[in-house]
């Protein structure tokens, strides 16, 4: 994969370290309780609403608060977990990428249903979620196409066990 596989590579590091950030912080207040923020982070989500008229941030809907917890739970812990996987570079770091990438686009294809489905998401509010659809699936690939060198399985190998010789 070479040079193509390092820049894949920085680009999902930038990704994942953004998401490490933006995910507890601006996200986590759509479903946690706003009194634990900061003045400062409040104003910040409240500008972005209304600045990208993001409807779903603004109304709240039951799906949304559900992906939300979804995305605090599970995709940012793994997206912590392959910061690290690609710094140290860990030989799980494809598996972790893997399930990161296929989460995400499961849940961008119900936001963007909802988004492009209903007609209320502005070319500009959709041209904020599509690149995120983007990413998950450059996740996926790059979870599937593991460069790992290394043997784990035993499958199509024989056994180096020698057999016992008979003793006359």
């Amino acid at each position: 994969m070479g040079a193509l596989g390092k820049l894949i590579d920085v680009a999902l590091f930038v990704f994942f370290a953004s998401m490490a950030i933006i995910a507890p912080l601006i996200d986590g207040q759509t479903s946690l309780p706003g009194g634990i923020y900061p003045a400062v982070l409040t104003d910040l989500k409240s500008k972005y609403i209304a600045d990208f008229g993001d409807y779903l941030l603004m109304e709240k809907p039951h799906f949304i608060v559900g992906l939300v917890w979804h995305e605090l739970l599970f995709l940012w812990p793994l997206s912590i977990a392959n910061v690290y996987g690609i710094l140290a570079g860990k030989s799980w770091f494809g598996t972790t990428c893997l399930l990161y990438g296929a989460s995400l686009v499961t849940s961008m294809a119900a936001i963007l249903g909802e988004m492009i489905g209903s007609g209320k998401a502005s070319d500009r509010l959709l041209m904020m979620y599509v690149p995120f659809m983007g990413f998950g699936i450059l996740a996926v690939l790059r979870g599937l196409v593991c460069r790992s060198t290394k043997s784990t399985g035993s499958v199509g190998k024989r056994s180096t066990i020698m057999p016992r010789r008979k003793m006359a």
